[in-house]
């Protein structure tokens, strides 16, 4: 058993919550930028600004990763282009070829998608505790999601599948991340993540022929969404990743569409009926809780393997 105050000082879970609130500050920026210019235009020269932004940290990440595992490569991999650049084009096109509702729904899959794969790939063990805390999150964030919740009807098989696919992406991103972390920094696993993002990103523009080149007065607006909800985000997520079980980490995520409401109710002009006011307080009550419960119960929710409890990883050796 590991000691209370030990796994006090080394979970993160509240730590993934902040991330993850930093990328609900992102609608500030992205939204204007999304009515001027394309939505992949707009993600490649964010990516374009994260590479510039930790390009000196590039050449030791790529030279760690070719000392590293073949899982972690492809890991690494899947990452970038799945979690960083393909999820949010499958996303975006389900929007296109379905109705706006059904890609958001299956979205909120996610949570319950990283739990599965935990358990797969990490041995991670959730035991009868944990859907107290996942249960009521995920029905928040479906409340805050959709003012109608229950007047929904899909009409694409496709446009699923794709929501769906990019639901699976997003949580490979956060149990890969998981699993990665023990054998590169979170400061690498977040250089190479916007590194192969980029070149994925760049192929699909030239492949579909999307016009690449920005404004000049809207780069100072470009800069700052890729260095505030973009690297300090990704970086604080990746390290607290090092320290919190994947499966509480994609809880915590749920911070993102609680923030994206508050920012968007408050600085966006924007509106909550009485359910999506019972969903956020449902969100915020589930993470707060979670966190709170990981860090002070001899008995945690999420259970690591032992091989993984107070493990050095080995680049700080």
């Amino acid at each position: 058993m590991i000691p209370i105050a030990s796994r006090a000082s080394s979970d993160r879970t509240w730590l993934v919550a902040v991330a993850a609130s930093l990328w609900g500050f992102s609608g500030l920026l992205r939204e204007p930028l999304s009515r001027q210019l394309p939505a992949l235009s707009v993600v490649l020269a964010e990516h374009v600004v994260l590479v510039l932004l930790v390009s000196p940290w590039l050449i030791p990440a790529v030279r760690t990763l070719a000392r590293c595992s073949v899982r972690t490569k492809l890991a690494v991999l899947v990452i970038g282009a799945g979690s960083s650049a393909l999820a949010t084009t499958l996303f975006t096109a389900a929007f296109r070829l379905g109705d706006p509702i059904t890609p958001q729904v299956l979205q909120k899959l996610q949570p319950a998608l990283a739990i599965v794969l935990a358990a797969a790939l990490l041995g991670e063990r959730v035991n009868r505790r944990f859907p107290l805390f996942a249960v009521p999150a995920v029905v928040g964030a479906w409340l805050l999601a959709f003012p109608d919740p229950l007047g929904m009807h899909p009409r694409s098989l496709a446009a699923a599948g794709l929501a769906t696919g990019a639901a699976a992406l997003w949580a490979a991103g956060t149990v890969l991340g998981r699993m990665v972390s023990a054998e590169l920094s979170f400061l690498h696993v977040t250089t190479l993540r916007f590194t192969v993002g980029l070149v994925t990103l760049a192929t699909f523009a030239a492949a579909t022929r999307t016009p690449v080149t920005v404004p000049v007065e809207l780069v100072p607006r470009l800069v700052l969404l890729a260095a505030v909800p973009g690297l300090l985000a990704l970086s604080l997520y990746y390290h607290a990743l090092r320290h919190t079980p994947a499966s509480s980490a994609a809880l915590a995520e749920l911070a993102f569409p609680l923030t994206a409401a508050v920012v968007g109710l408050t600085l966006l002009d924007g509106q909550l009926d009485t359910s999506q006011w019972t969903g956020l307080v449902l969100v915020l009550t589930s993470v707060v809780l979670l966190a709170l419960h990981e860090n002070r119960s001899s008995r945690p929710a999420v259970r690591q393997r032992p091989e993984d409890r107070g493990w050095t990883p080995a680049y700080q050796s």
